[in-house]
């Protein structure tokens, strides 16, 4: 079980987009959903802080359980006992009386936390949710309803999907996801921004994992802390949360390990973990729905190309199928010491395909163009030799190539990756506008002309401007 602490970091858009729903008059139906340990409730208590509310946090019990609990919230807020003491037949009875009960026009915001554990419990509670709504919430402008839930696919197909009885009932939603970058710092102070993009390597921005840092300990002893001993926070939590997101953990564990290994197409997954092709697929869609992989095209391809490479997003779930899955052993018998020096060693190659990402993020907003299209591109030349660029951006009749390295480079570096640069363009007979670009760890302050220049202290100084993009 993780703890988190009560740090509560940047959310600002968030708590201005609850805010605004409250001021709005007339009755509100608010939907917030987003992956375990994000942070909903925290955010949703803090907006609910200085109003008058009702939380309840649904239980994977039983029903008559949950609607007992629930009168006794209520019965707490209208401060009459009697109130809980009521037998309610099913939650329309339940909601229909507590109206009947409530005094003034008082707007109160009612929270029910986790709602897919009540509709795991009756299949039919959705549609009985729509006749509450229909019949009795609708009506009053003084109940402010907010349903939330981690499982993000019971909540986009059976609360806001098409399909869904509640479908067009919501008058506001909003899916919570991580931190973004600037935030990290708020948990590490003292850390310098190559260790804070080393953090954000390991846990993404999931504020309930950043929560558990001790910020006074240097970065390898948090990693060894957190992640890599056994008892730890975050040593079993990503298997934790495969058994409680899907119903066949073993088969996406297979998927995810193959992928953290380099197996990064269908065919080459299926090879890997003996699992059907097309279910191979079926899988990996679901692991695209909970945000844990995505994929990758070549930027000039087709838009219906199906040369899709397939990555962990979930930057804790690519740690741990990189470092901490295959080396179990290690931390089992009481080694986590040999692993972490295995990690250290090996961090820089890690750090290579994550700061490719963020450096993609970095020139889709410093680009000296608006890019219609950004990311990676490969192909092969005329002798079939594959050849790739590491960032790729797309304007109108205008084009950069990036090459991206978490390394230190010297000039001489530099102006061989221009020259590379530049017979991948001549490669690719693009016509227009040309940029190229460098970005790495660190760079020597020099001009190349017809070379724009990056290294962390221009991503950092991006970011403190807010001229970051959080996505592209």
């Amino acid at each position: 079980m993780i703890i988190m602490s009560q740090q509560f970091v940047d959310r600002e858009r968030e708590l201005s987009f609850l805010e605004e729903k409250y001021r709005e008059p007339g009755p509100q139906l608010i939907i917030v959903y987003g992956r375990r340990r994000i942070g909903k409730t925290e955010l949703l208590l803090r907006f609910a802080r200085d109003k008058p509310h009702i939380y309840y946090l649904c239980e994977k019990t039983r029903v008559d359980a949950n609607l007992r609990k629930m009168a006794a919230k209520m019965a707490a807020y209208l401060g009459a006992e009697s109130f809980a003491k009521i037998m309610f037949a099913d939650w329309e009875e339940l909601f229909a009386e507590f109206l009947r009960w409530k005094k003034g026009d008082e707007r109160l915001v009612i929270i029910l936390d986790e709602f897919p554990y009540l509709l795991e419990l009756d299949k039919g509670l959705a549609s009985l949710f729509q006749k509450i709504w229909d019949t009795h919430l609708s009506k009053r402008n003084d109940i402010f309803l907010v349903l939330t839930g981690s499982s993000i696919g019971i909540m986009e197909t059976q609360v806001l999907g098409y399909k869904s009885p509640l479908y067009g009932r919501r008058t506001g939603q909003w899916k919570v996801t991580e931190l973004p970058l600037h935030a990290i710092r708020a948990f590490t102070p003292n850390y310098t921004f190559e260790d804070v993009l080393k953090v954000y390597a390991a846990l993404g921005g999931v504020p309930a994992y950043l929560s558990l840092l001790n910020p006074t300990l240097p970065l390898p002893q948090n990693i060894e802390k957190t992640l890599l001993t056994k008892g730890s926070p975050l040593y079993e939590e990503a298997e934790n949360l495969l058994r409680q997101e899907l119903r066949e953990p073993r088969n996406y564990k297979l998927i995810l390990q193959a992928i953290a290994e380099g197996k990064r197409r269908v065919t080459e997954i299926a090879s890997a973990t003996g699992i059907d092709r097309a279910a191979v697929s079926r899988y990996l869609e679901t692991l695209l729905l909970l945000e844990i992989v995505d994929y990758e095209t070549p930027v000039l391809a087709p838009p219906k190309t199906k040369k899709r490479l397939y990555y962990i997003k979930d930057n804790y779930f690519n740690f741990w199928f990189r470092y901490i899955h295959p080396n179990r052993d290690l931390v089992e018998s009481g080694r986590s010491r040999d692993l972490l020096h295995t990690v250290m060693a090996d961090y820089p190659n890690y750090m290579g395909q994550i700061f490719e990402r963020i450096a993609t993020r970095f020139l889709a907003c410093t680009s000296p163009f608006r890019p219609r299209r950004i990311g990676r591109h490969w192909w092969k030349n005329p002798r079939g030799e594959a050849r790739e660029i590491d960032v790729l951006a797309v304007g109108d009749n205008a084009y950069l190539l990036a090459e991206v390295k978490w390394s230190i480079l010297s000039t001489r570096d530099i102006h061989r990756m221009h020259r590379a640069l530049k017979e991948k363009a001549a490669s690719l007979r693009l016509h227009g506008k040309i940029y190229y670009a460098v970005v790495a760890k660190k760079l020597p302050r020099v001009r190349v002309q017809g070379l724009l220049l990056y290294d962390l202290r221009d991503i950092e100084a991006a970011i403190e401007a807010d001229k970051y993009c959080a996505s592209q």
